[in-house]
């Protein structure tokens, strides 16, 4: 392989990593220029080693066997290079990058031995280089020959205040950020484990976060049933086991991501039309009411369990992946995380001496800006575990309040959203409480309460679909294959068959604000969301401590919703990177889709239950009117919708609007075999891919 340049990169500081080359941080970039190329030789800790520019070389390699020095260009570094990480002794590291004059695509990546030694035949570069305290230097570049016949005047070096043939510095030249097919920065990527001790309160962190949906779907559905505050624990101790289930399979054999698997909202509007129909509204008895209505939900949600197995397992959503292109994907991703936004501040304007000092506390800590200069070293601590510590705080504050007698007095809808001894679950809760298939009795079947919670089921997909996008995305991944993301559906189908054997109320889809914890910690490993399975199964089962958890204010969780929300959003946004935004077609799309992503629901939103039981759906079927109000309720339902449909119809086949979409960047992610990175993020265990492969 011809080298054509080399890439000298700062990187943070992380364990993982055998490092070869290290920099003294007081060296200044003249002494590095001297020393690099003049035969000086450069401190490191195994050894000492001339590296003198004709002879050669020896790179590290990360411990997961890749090397780190020459998967790629800049813009499309592999997996195993984010994961590099120096121990924290003040050395600055010495990331090297090869690339080759034919810009070193997959198929050219040479085997590990070859890279062992490396003679840097042609041109070297070095940019970019860092002292450890984050004092940026300034930039330079050293442009050498070493075997060719440029004479050696040809060796310049060249900093950002570059001089003319006049002496005249030059105005410095400006670049647009570069494309990035992996986040940079995350810490820990999905293949990358922290160290127990840390993973486990990562764990745990996300187990707390799953307990705000979990806690709230029951509490809404279960009184409309006729159930009590007993069968109220129950249902969410279920709710709490089959998501810790269902989390442990999709990260083993589904997309692989570290997605959380948690009860869809999406399910709630047609659970609520089966509670209020005349078949079960007529049972006096609440107690039967309550079975009765269970065994109907059990029943739907099971039928469409096997629907959504079917459109995964068969490939039918691989397929409709496959016509999502970067364009189409930004609305799909931005209303995952922002269409839920009446979980965020109207469910923290419901209590908000409590939720609003829990946002403000999250935000300090969870922004190392905000933190005093004493802090500043513990950075990671902080912002990693801020959820931890922020709703220890909030949860403090608001038992407090609740123990001073302040709520006493106030409206028992004030009591229930601020008081921390309102929900019932503590007193209720059973010690041991080991959930069971059918335990509420056989399921009932209806066709057409069956078919509205198959359009629920649709609608869900299209958010778990952004879901993963953004799961990949903070996981430091490449996009997702749409054979794994169609793979991750047929296990979503499994969770919520799971769901309607044990009895739950609601359907599976991938947590969004789990998927922006990931975000917010830079932590996408995928043994911390098995690890928060763990925990799920467990206080599942020890009822009364998984209570203590479950009784944490609502207004609370909101609070962390309004971070976390916006941290899968702003994923969205980052796809634009492979658009073209001076495209007038995209910004027709873009903008067309967002409108009406908004507009549409918004409409159905406000109207629902005002003027008839299914708004502004007047149909003599009432499955018909469900179908209808589940679908355009849905913010990334519409917005995924019309900018499928816009992208497809206007002149895709032309190569420049193919451009303007963002498809020549994403073609080799359309097929699972076209990209070696593919298997490292996304391939099953024990070698499962040669009887189940992925196309």
């Amino acid at each position: 392989m011809i080298v054509k340049e080399i890439v000298v990169k700062k990187k943070e500081d992380r364990g993982g990593l055998k490092v070869k080359w290290f920099c003294d941080r007081r060296r200044i970039k003249k002494e590095v220029k001297e020393r690099f190329f003049n035969g000086g030789n450069w401190p490191m800790r195994e050894g000492q080693h001339e590296a003198k520019r004709e002879e050669e070389v020896t790179l590290g390699f990360c411990t997961g066997g890749l090397p780190f020095g020459a998967l790629a260009p800049i813009e499309q570094r592999g997996a195993k290079a984010t994961q590099c990480r120096a121990s924290r002794n003040g050395f600055l590291v010495i990331l090297i990058q090869i690339i080759s004059d034919k810009g070193l695509t997959h198929d050219h990546i040479p085997k590990e031995e070859s890279l062992r030694s490396t003679k840097l035949s042609t041109l070297l570069r070095i940019s970019e280089v860092f002292e450890p305290s984050s004092t940026e230097l300034p930039s330079f570049t050293i442009a050498c020959s070493a075997k060719t016949e440029m004479p050696q005047s040809a060796c310049i070096c060249n900093t950002n205040n570059r001089n003319d043939n006049n002496g005249n510095k030059k105005a410095e030249e400006f670049q647009p950020h570069p494309v990035k097919e992996q986040l940079p920065g995350v810490q820990y990527c999905v293949n990358s484990p922290p160290p127990w001790p840390e993973a486990v309160v990562l764990g745990f962190q996300h187990y707390l976060l799953t307990l705000g949906i979990t806690v709230l779907i029951p509490s809404m559905i279960v009184p409309l049933m006729g159930g009590g505050d007993i069968e109220k624990a129950k249902v969410i101790q279920t709710s709490l086991f089959v998501s810790g289930l269902s989390t442990f399979l999709q990260s083993l054999f589904g997309t692989r991501l570290p997605s959380v698997v948690v009860g869809s909202y999406t399910y709630v509007i047609p659970t609520t039309s089966i509670v209020l129909s005349r078949r079960y509204t007529t049972i006096l008895d609440p107690d039967e009411k309550f079975i009765q209505t269970m065994r109907g939900i059990q029943g739907a949600i099971i039928i469409t369990a096997c629907f959504q197995i079917l459109i995964g397992f068969l490939g039918l959503w691989r397929n409709v992946v496959r016509f999502l292109s970067p364009l189409s994907v930004v609305p799909v991703v931005t209303f995952a995380g922002i269409g839920l936004y009446h979980l965020g501040f109207p469910t923290l304007a419901k209590c908000v001496e409590v939720g609003l000092p829990e946002l403000i506390i999250f935000i300090f800590i969870s922004q190392a800006s905000y933190l005093p200069r004493y802090m500043k070293a513990k950075t990671h601590r902080c912002d990693r575990f801020s959820l931890l510590f922020s709703v220890s705080i909030g949860w403090l504050y608001a038992l407090f309040l609740t123990s001073t007698g302040v709520y006493n007095k106030k409206p028992p809808n004030t009591q229930i959203s601020c008081r921390t001894d309102r929900s019932g679950l503590i007193r209720t809760a059973p010690w041991i409480y080991m959930p069971y298939p059918f335990q509420w009795g056989s399921p009932t079947f209806n066709a057409g309460e069956t078919f509205a919670m198959m359009a629920a089921s649709l609608v869900s997909l299209f958010e778990s679909t952004g879901t993963f996008f953004a799961t990949a995305r903070y996981g430091s991944a490449t996009p997702v294959p749409p054979s794994v993301i169609s793979r991750g559906v047929g296990w979503l189908g499994i969770g919520t068959l799971l769901n309607g054997m044990f009895g739950s109320l609601t359907g599976t889809t991938a947590s969004v604000e789990n998927a922006g914890l990931l975000a917010l910690t830079k932590v996408g490993s995928r043994r911390v969301i098995q690890i928060s399975a763990g925990f799920m199964i467990f206080f599942s089962v020890l009822g009364k401590f998984g209570a203590v958890f479950a009784s944490i204010p609502l207004p609370i969780v909101a609070a962390l919703y309004c971070v976390l929300f916006g941290y899968v959003a702003s994923a969205g946004f980052g796809f634009l990177q492979f658009c073209n935004l001076n495209s007038f077609r995209t910004k027709f799309i873009l903008g067309f889709s967002f409108f009406m992503g908004i507009s549409v629901p918004q409409y159905f939103r406000e109207y629902y239950h005002v003027q008839s039981e299914h708004g502004h759906v007047h149909s003599h079927s009432g499955w018909f009117n469900d179908i209808v109000t589940v679908i355009f309720m849905s913010h990334t339902m519409v917005a995924a919708l019309v900018a499928l449909v816009l992208d497809c119809s206007l002149s895709r086949e032309n190569d420049l609007t193919r451009k303007d979409s963002g498809l020549h960047w994403w073609e080799k992610f359309s097929l699972y075999g076209s990209d070696v990175r593919n298997d490292e993020f996304y391939a099953l265990p024990c070698r499962l891919d040669t009887f189940f492969p992925s196309l």
